[in-house]
């Protein structure tokens, strides 16, 4: 009996998993298994390794994943860079890991200024001095840059200089073409508006002048845009125009339309800000007078009575350094379902995060000290409140549709022997 137990138990044991699960549970629990983890789990197999390095499973996985890693890149004015994991930021066992150096990609000996402008899907769009947009997943290292020099041209070379120089831009994903494109509304040295659009799919400039049906107006509109949806947002500058509105590209039809900010925003002294929150588009605005931050979210799109408010005050359980004169700015919703944000710097040694509830009550309080770091030893490194640039994403393994259109060309010169 017990020669047979044991000879069972060999049998067990000498099984692989794929004996054990079906495919396609194993292929479900990957889909739930957070994305730091993935790289690690290609290991086990060659079957694993292609599971997970499938386009169509990088795409599921962006959607289900239980437990999103959101991420802030920072960029300094001398194109230093780090990112911070803000989940990991909260989590004690996590904290001393959260913080780690980044390095860009197409960065030359010679030193050109890198800025981040904006993300998409796992993608963060950066800019690159003279004259580069750079699309780039920091994850998988997935990289192509695109010069605009053609919209340089049009302008007066000396006084253009992005994104300071352009009315809008914004960087979104196309489902209906698998294609992320890069908007850019500009003037020429002859005030005639122009509206660019970059393909990365094609690696070509579209123009879309037909697309302004009246004048957008220089100081009209927030520059930097929000993708959401299939459209990218812009809001008014709500000191300047009296319409309070939100202005939307549709990347498919290729067609404008605006939304109403909510009522409470109208009348502000103060300016208000475009931003995401939990796949939502919101707006904040920080009230000097009162020492709030006003948070409006938009819980179902496009339906304007669905805006919902909340308010961060500063109380006097918070710590000693967030002073009265704090500027507060939120970031993401995490995966607790709690507002996290980016107070201003105590000092140009600290990045300063804060969790609160959706009561605005303060939850937690964490501060880095990223002089540790080898890109920020010399002090001339250190942050500064000008020239620093950061925005967040959540990570994927998603590839560029160039990248799988070069896998596919590779595979068919294999199968040909070439």
């Amino acid at each position: 009996m017990e020669k047979k137990e044991q000879q069972q138990d060999e049998n067990y044991k000498s099984k692989s998993i794929h004996d054990i699960l079906p495919l396609e549970l194993i292929h479900i629990i990957l889909l739930r298994v957070p994305l730091k983890h993935l790289s690690r789990l290609k290991c086990v197999s060659k079957l694993w390794n292609t599971l997970i390095s499938d386009p169509h499973f990088a795409e599921s996985h962006l959607h289900l994943s239980t437990a999103p890693t959101h991420v802030c890149l920072f960029i300094n004015e001398y194109s230093q860079a780090f990112s911070v994991d803000i989940d990991a930021v909260f989590d004690g066992y996590k904290h001393a890991t959260a913080i780690k150096e980044v390095s860009l990609p197409f960065k030359m000996k010679r030193r050109y200024n890198f800025e981040v402008m904006c993300s998409c899907r796992g993608f963060v769009l950066l800019h690159r001095a003279p004259h580069f947009f750079v699309v780039w997943n920091p994850v998988t290292g997935s990289s192509k840059r695109v010069s605009y020099s053609h919209i340089v041209s049009r302008c007066n070379r000396k006084c253009f200089k992005f994104p300071g120089s352009a009315i809008l831009y914004g960087f979104g994903y196309d489902a209906s073409q698998d294609d992320y494109l890069v908007v850019v509304a500009s003037q020429d040295m002859h005030d005639q508006e122009h509206f660019d659009c970059l393909s990365f799919k094609t690696n070509s400039w579209i123009n879309l002048d037909s697309a302004l049906s009246k004048p957008l107006g220089r100081s009209n509109w927030e520059s930097r845009g929000f993708f959401l949806n299939g459209a990218i947002h812009w809001s008014s500058r709500t000191l300047r125009v009296r319409d309070y509105s939100i202005l939307i590209f549709d990347l498919k039809e290729r067609s404008f339309s605006t939304i109403s900010m909510p009522e409470q925003v109208m009348g502000y002294v103060d300016p208000t800000y475009l931003f995401l929150l939990g796949g939502c588009l919101a707006l904040y605005s920080y009230r000097t007078k009162g020492n709030k931050t006003n948070i409006w979210v938009m819980k179902e799109y496009k339906v304007h009575s669905s805006w919902t408010f909340y308010e961060i005050s500063r109380g006097q359980s918070e710590p000693l350094c967030i002073s009265n004169e704090s500027y507060i700015e939120p970031l993401c919703i995490s995966n607790e379902s709690d507002i996290v944000a980016l107070y201003d710097f105590c000092s140009r040694l600290f990045l300063n995060f804060t969790k609160y509830n959706t009561r605005g009550e303060l939850l937690q309080y964490k501060y880095f000290d990223y002089r540790h770091l080898e890109h920020f030893k010399d002090r001339y490194h250190w942050f500064s409140d000008y020239g620093t640039s950061y925005t967040v994403y959540t990570q994927s393994l998603l590839p560029l549709p160039s990248d799988i259109k070069d896998k596919d060309k590779d595979k068919k010169k294999k199968k040909n022997g070439m």
